[in-house]
């Protein structure tokens, strides 16, 4: 028996499967035909789209002219509505609107016929829209005056594109199937999708485009965005869950109530024909969340698709487990390691938990940290995942499509608050082991780093991705020659990529992308509500109002703001929202435009591991099974120091990268020593000894005088941490006392 225990203990740990498919529990699974053609789907959506943000087309690719697919570069509403419909059909036909059934069951008969029936009017408002294409090609004048183009708008086209869209989710709620079976209402919600993609690019390409939002606009394309609005928020539902739906319909509701709210959420009556006629246009739907969808998040979607073929995620946890396995509480300083690294491929807090989190979390509850503790690492780690360059999380880029600096400048611009955010968690998570008594892991159970070090290459594709974009490249073609290196570089592994794999990769990319696109689409939808009732400036004046009692009341409101709209929202949505809201109240207020955005782009992410409502912190109690309410609060205090980082680049831009080398290196030095002394006094561990109460408060205090950024109260901050290391290495408070140490080598 004890030589079964040894030899369990000595087994290495090598990470498998961190680049597998994740299944979601409502996705379907197909086989046979149908399986070949969703393939197909996701796969040509994703090429579609690397082609044209190349400005390739098929017909070039290929040499065979293919008629009816659209030239590139295309013009920029079609694509976006495009990229909407295409992904509202992928993600119809691939995820249920409710839990599967057992095989036994095959659906309501009378839910069958109706669904057919749905179908139908489906169709014939697909075919109305095509004929309304045909006639505008035809030289028809339209507007939304003339009583027949009216009639036929609203009973030919919007009355059937209501009744299918409605019905058909309103009935997929109740149709209860098997994993492995395809719905008719499904089948019909993606005929709408086409429907209203086909109905808007023939419109939009008319004059008619110039008179959305006035009474001129033409009744269909309030219809048709009604409808595109329902199946947005339907689809959100199904991928992203109810929070961002109940809020975007919360937003929806006070468009129409606005009128009737006192003070600052008082807003002009507008009506419904007026808003939807303008919320699908890039004031809205088809604006910056949307434009940066369709192009840098998917581009770097098919980047992370064609890194986890080569099976590079696998490479860097074990990378990670070689590298820091054996510090003190080794799996949780290789969960920092390995988000970090991880979050350079994907930027999601959710997405590195499951990633990364299935792998360290089981191995930080063997070494002795409680489900809670080993969860709430996860999710704190994997959380800074999306302010790690070069890639970051979503919100960057929309961060870049809003404020217009580029992307290379936000990427380095993050490279200090990213490093500090990460320091920050390794100094609580190291405080924690050292309370604890834990030691690492042993050497034999870890991946042989010299082994590793061979397949550094692996690395090539991201070191070409930051070198293409500090040479000047855009985001679009870094991104494109990031992905093909990554396939070059996979003939350096077993995992070559051939024609299949790639084609595997276009596939894994199309299906990722469905999430982030129906997320984007939906903060479209805010976003318009936000512009188009003013509320937004009506909360900047209220920024500038709190301003002038104290500045530092008006940061916090805003950090507030910030989070609670980040509650339940993916980080995409979260940034969108709040940056419409907050952000533009900051610039007001005389802070620099960047500085504004991204302390409410900070706030937004750290909003996955915020009570009460805390994405990452739950999807890592799934996998720790400790309770998500413990979880998120333990995950909250272990990244309490990181809330504290936007301040600090608040007060000292040097840490944006904006000042001399001077500069920018005392404030980072400063940074990381008033991070390493708030965290100490935050855990109670400074100098290997617990620290008495005193001593605690002494250490915070000198921490926030070093983070504040000036010579002045760097002095005063050094000053205080000298003072209580004297305290704790010479006078030895009688509180002190060393912990027991647990485990042996």
């Amino acid at each position: 028996m004890g030589d079964k225990i040894q030899e369990e203990q000595v087994t290495p740990v090598v990470a498998e499967g961190v680049d597998d498919e994740p299944i979601e529990n409502n996705r379907r699974l197909f086989v046979g035909k149908f399986g070949w053609f969703m393939a197909f789907y996701a796969g040509f959506y994703a090429l579609f789209h690397m082609l044209a943000l190349n400005g390739v087309s098929i017909s070039e690719l290929t040499g065979i002219v293919v008629p009816y697919l659209p030239a590139f570069p295309m013009e920029t509403w079609n694509f976006r509505i495009i990229h909407i419909a295409g992904a509202l059909g992928l993600g119809f036909l691939l995820f249920s609107g409710r839990n599967f059934s057992s095989d036994e069951e095959q659906g309501s008969d009378i839910i069958n016929i109706v669904s057919i029936a749905l179908s139908l009017a489906a169709l014939f408002s697909l075919g109305m829209a095509m004929s309304f294409s045909a006639e505008i090609a035809a030289g028809t004048a339209w507007n939304g005056i003339d009583e027949t183009i009216k009639f036929n708008e609203t009973w030919l086209f919007g009355a059937p594109l209501f009744v299918a869209t409605f019905g058909a989710i309103f009935l997929s709620w109740f149709d209860k199937r098997p994993r492995g079976s395809i719905s008719g209402l499904d089948v019909t919600l993606a005929i709408c999708g086409v429907s209203v993609a086909a109905y808007l690019i023939a419109i939009f390409g008319t004059q008619m485009r110039n008179a959305t939002g006035t009474p001129f606009a033409p009744i269909g394309m309030s219809l048709a965005a009604v409808a595109g609005t329902a199946l947005i928020l339907e689809m959100t539902r199904r991928v992203a869950g109810l929070a961002l739906v109940i809020i975007a319909g919360i937003f929806l509701i006070y468009v129409f109530t606005g009128q009737y709210m006192p003070g600052v959420l008082n807003s002009p009556p507008i009506s419904w024909q007026r808003f939807f006629s303008q919320v699908y246009t890039d004031a809205g739907i088809l604006g910056p969340t949307t434009a940066v969808s369709s192009t840098y998040i998917i581009l770097f979607i098919i980047f992370a698709g064609f890194l986890q073929a080569s099976k590079v995620g696998d490479y860097f946890v074990n990378f990670a487990f070689a590298a820091a396995g054996r510090a003190r509480g080794g799996p949780a300083k290789v969960a920092i390691f390995a988000s970090g690294l991880m979050g350079m491929i994907n930027g999601t807090s959710a997405g590195n938990v499951v990633a990364t989190g299935s792998l360290t979390i089981p191995l930080m509850k063997r070494v002795g940290y409680s489900s809670k503790v080993a969860g709430a690492v996860e999710a704190a780690a994997s959380t800074g995942g999306q302010i790690m360059p070069p890639i970051m999380g979503a919100g960057a880029f929309i961060m870049a499509e809003v404020t217009g600096i580029p992307y290379q400048e936000i990427a380095i611009a993050a490279i200090i608050p990213a490093v500090l955010f990460y320091v920050s968690v390794y100094f609580m998570v190291d405080f924690e082991a050292a309370k604890l008594g834990m030691r690492g892991m042993k050497k034999e159970e870890l991946p042989i780093f010299a082994e590793l070090v061979k397949q550094v290459y692996l690395f090539i594709p991201i070191i070409i991705l930051i070198a293409a974009l500090f040479m000047g490249y855009s985001v679009i073609r870094a991104g494109t020659l990031a992905t093909a290196a990554a396939a070059m570089v996979s003939w350096l592994t077993p995992h070559r990529m051939g024609i299949r794999s790639i084609a595997k990769a276009f596939e894994l990319s199309g299906l990722m992308s469905i999430q982030i696109i129906a997320v984007c689409a939906c903060a479209g939808i805010i976003v318009g509500v936000i512009s188009l009732t003013g509320v937004g400036a009506r909360f900047s004046n209220l920024l500038l109002g709190l301003a002038e009692t104290s500045q530092l009341l008006a940061m916090f409101f805003a950090m507030c703001i910030a989070i609670l709209l980040g509650m339940g929202m993916p980080t995409t949505a979260a940034y969108a929202v709040a940056a419409s809201v907050v952000a533009p109240g900051l610039v007001d207020l005389g802070i620099p435009l960047l500085t504004a955005h991204f302390f409410v782009f900070y706030f937004a992410v750290v909003s996955a591991i915020t009570p009460p409502v805390a994405l990452a912190s739950y999807a890592a109690a799934g996998i720790s099974g400790a309770n998500p309410m413990e979880t998120s609060v333990t995950s909250f205090r272990i990244g309490i120091s990181a809330f504290i980082v936007p301040f600090m680049f608040f007060y000292n831009s040097a840490l944006l990268m904006e000042g001399s080398t001077i500069e920018i290196g005392r404030a980072f030095l400063t940074s990381v020593a008033g991070v390493y002394l708030l965290s100490a006094g935050m855990q109670g561990w400074f100098l290997e000894r617990k620290v008495v109460w005193f001593n605690r408060v002494g250490l915070v205090i000198a921490a926030l005088f070093l983070i504040e950024g000036g010579l002045t109260t760097d002095l005063i901050g050094a000053g205080l941490a000298a003072a209580v290391f004297v305290i704790q290495r010479v006078v030895k408070p009688s509180e002190d006392a060393m912990p027991a140490v647990r485990g042996a080598d």
